[in-house]
């Protein structure tokens, strides 16, 4: 009895199976990846090199930087930013390890900053524009701050 081997529709040998599967899979990786990319709402955006002072991240609609000051001088630069935007002040607390600042713009845009005491010489500033965000608006309060430190 001799056996055969039958080449089934869709079946492939092992060598061919060796020479398709690297771009195959690369292109199912591909194709999931682009197909993927948009459910990931927010996105992440990471601006400088590492974590800290310095590095700047857009996630999920909250932008993170690390300022190179102490946590009283970014509070006051925040309020002084804030102001000069001509944003409308809701609510302000701090203490000194953190901060919270809540104001609205013209067009009734909710504007939240937390600030947190890193380190002496180091200050996490977190800002979130409405429920979604907003990442040029982010950025333009971040750009101003930085401003004001300055």
């Amino acid at each position: 009895m001799q056996i055969t081997a039958h080449k089934t529709r869709g079946c492939l040998s092992g060598a061919e199976m060796k020479t398709l599967c690297p771009a195959f899979f690369s292109r199912i990786a591909a194709i999931v990846t682009v197909t993927l990319l948009p459910l990931l709402g927010g996105c992440v955006i990471v601006a400088a090199g590492a974590a800290g002072a310095g590095a700047v991240a857009y996630v999920r609609g909250e932008l993170s930087a690390g300022l190179e000051h102490d946590l009283g001088p970014v509070y006051k630069a925040t309020q002084r930013a804030l102001h000069k935007l001509e944003f409308a002040k809701i609510s302000e607390e701090s203490s000194a390890v953190d901060a919270h600042l809540l104001y609205r713009t013209a067009l009734d845009r909710r504007v939240e900053i937390k600030l947190k005491k890193t380190t002496n010489r180091l200050t996490d500033v977190r800002i979130r524009i409405d429920l979604i965000g907003d990442q040029a608006l982010a950025r333009t309060i971040l750009d101003q701050i930085k401003a004001e430190l300055d």
